[in-house]
């Protein structure tokens, strides 16, 4: 068919259809430029100001804080071999606290999302019940479990009851202290997506189910934790990444010695020790490390709706 033809084809757009899709287009643009240019401004270029600044070596000579441009690689090997304990031990942290975020946040929002669906006034007052943390100061949150897991707290208290601790046992300064404020504090975002996925799940496809002589289980593991997998998936990643350079947990509830997170170094090495490359060093194989653990995690267990 010629070109001729084509235009004349009723198929064809029109030059009206086509000038009224380049204007959407430029709409379109227009609308993403504030975003693009704060992405630009506050991401992209402080991502490679932080790459050029591990970059730095010490000026001979020089005090304390004073580096200069260069090319010394040789920060890089120096963080990991220090530092690689620190990144692994921050690593599992995160990881429990996700898991243990999502054995806890996935029955509360199913609770909410299914079973209470249709009770909008107990749903709305669980969901604010969830959220109501968010108003205090996340310092006194993770404060606050200093005073809960004490050793003469109530926690403390019911394991030496239950042979779960030894008498002289205690929870404050311990990996388990550091990995319950991670939990605590990173909840709500393993929560709310998984809910908002959940409440938009077609119940009959469960009705269906059950129709089909499945047991709960059954209908759990094939029906819906498949279609609430795109608010697993959310929730993990908003729970895990956070949750790796975290440093007021492990600063407020760890011993800063067996659990010292990667955070809490870059804060010293820039603020204490004020060894800049060092410290973007760090920040940058964490940066790194997070972005390759995260792409195997969504080429592995992505939906379609987020890869």
């Amino acid at each position: 068919m010629s070109v001729g033809e084509l235009a004349k084809s009723p198929s064809a757009p029109s030059a009206s259809e086509l000038k009224a899709t380049r204007r959407k287009n430029r709409v379109g643009y227009l609308l993403l430029l504030p975003g693009a240019i704060f992405m630009l401004l506050f991401f992209v270029l402080p991502v490679f100001s932080l790459l050029a600044t591990s970059l730095y070596t010490k000026v001979p000579g020089g005090e304390i804080g004073q580096y200069q441009p260069a090319l010394e690689f040789g920060n890089y090997v120096e963080a990991l071999s220090s530092y690689w304990q620190t990144l692994l031990r921050s690593f599992g942290f995160a990881l429990i606290a996700t898991i243990s975020a999502l054995l806890i946040g996935y029955p509360m929002a199913y609770l909410v999302a299914v079973r209470l669906r249709g009770r909008k006034l107990l749903q709305g007052m669980l969901l604010v019940l969830v959220i109501a943390p968010f108003f205090a100061s996340f310092i006194l949150r993770t404060q606050a479990w200093k005073q809960i897991l004490s050793d003469d707290g109530p926690v403390v208290a019911v394991f030496h009851a239950l042979h779960i601790l030894p008498p002289d046992g205690r929870l404050t300064a311990t990996a388990f202290a550091v990995v319950a404020g991670l939990t605590y504090n990173f909840l709500p975002f393993m929560m709310l997506p998984i809910y908002a996925n959940l409440d938009r799940l077609d119940t009959r496809l469960l009705e269906a189910s059950d129709d089909l002589y499945s047991s709960g289980f059954t209908t759990f593991r094939k029906v819906t934790v498949p279609l609430s997998m795109p608010g697993i998936l959310a929730g993990t990643l908003l729970t895990f990444i956070p949750a790796s350079g975290d440093y007021v947990n492990a600063a407020l509830l760890g011993n800063n010695q067996t659990t010292t997170m990667i955070g809490q170094v870059i804060d010293s090495r820039f603020f204490r020790i004020v060894d800049y490359p060092g410290a973007s060093a760090l920040s940058f194989v964490l940066m790194v490390a997070i972005l390759i653990l995260v792409l195997i995690y969504i080429r592995r267990f992505g939906t379609d709706e987020l890869v």
